[in-house]
């Protein structure tokens, strides 16, 4: 008859660390509940018991035990998949990092820089190296290899020597409009001329812009009357200039 799985001396160190998982908890449930299994074959129970115990097959628990016992604590960490294998080799990204840093003029494509869908489109086609990879996958192989298709934007700068950027100048009028005071015309940059007044707006005369008036009716004591018209902005007629030439004391 074969003897029962069970696990072997436990030390004072791994005595200590198990019951620290156990008891603290673990953002890892797979190592808690190897854990438990350890500590619960340590104790005296047999596999069918323990696999009870954590709700699993009894062929898990015996593994975890006899991992245990060849290299101790590291049978606690999963064995994860390494997943997908790689598509690409070394030399497969040597060349699209070349060909990325190429002008696509001298490769013989209309247009002047790359793109990830054109880069894209580019090595699919098979240009004497047919390369398959997705826009996500071509974008984190640029950005490993410190590479952006993205232009930087900056400020167009004045052929002006000394000259205020135009963002300084609007916001001094839009700080001066909310106090109401006016801004200072020496930071108003050189070439620059002050905001003008709108096409036919006359400041020298201040009832140049007055609303239209009516001209008085006709009165018995005025020498010349005549009928009421409405007179534009900024113009007079002669109904307007009609006023009473003697009032009654």
């Amino acid at each position: 008859m074969a003897e029962p799985v069970r696990v072997r001396r436990l030390t004072d160190q791994e005595g200590q660390k198990l019951q620290q998982i156990v008891r603290r908890g673990s953002t890892s449930s797979v190592r808690y509940r190897r854990a438990m299994m350890l500590l619960a074959s340590a104790g005296g129970n047999r596999v069918p018991v323990i696999a009870q115990l954590v709700q699993a097959d009894e062929d898990p628990v015996r593994e975890v035990i006899h991992r245990f016992n060849e290299i101790g604590l590291a049978c606690l960490d999963p064995r994860w998949a390494e997943g997908r294998p790689r598509l690409l080799t070394p030399d497969d990204e040597d060349f699209v990092i070349q060909t990325a840093t190429t002008r696509p003029t001298k490769l013989g494509q209309p247009f002047t820089r790359w793109s990830i869908r054109k880069l894209a489109v580019y090595l699919r086609r098979g240009h004497g190296r047919v390369i398959r990879i997705g826009r996500e996958a071509l974008r984190c192989l640029l950005l490993r290899r410190g590479i952006s298709f993205q232009r930087t934007k900056t400020w167009k700068e004045s052929p002006t020597p000394n000259a205020t950027p135009s963002s300084t100048v609007s916001s001094r009028y839009w700080n001066a409009s909310r106090t109401g005071s006016s801004p200072s015309t020496s930071s108003v940059p050189s070439g620059s001329a002050p905001p003008q007044a709108p096409a036919g707006l006359n400041r020298a005369s201040p009832t140049a812009c007055r609303r239209p008036t009516a001209a008085p009716t006709e009165s018995p004591t005025s020498t010349a009357a005549t009928p009421s018209a409405t007179t534009p902005c900024g113009a007079s007629t002669a109904a307007a200039k009609a006023l009473p030439t003697a009032w009654p004391h």
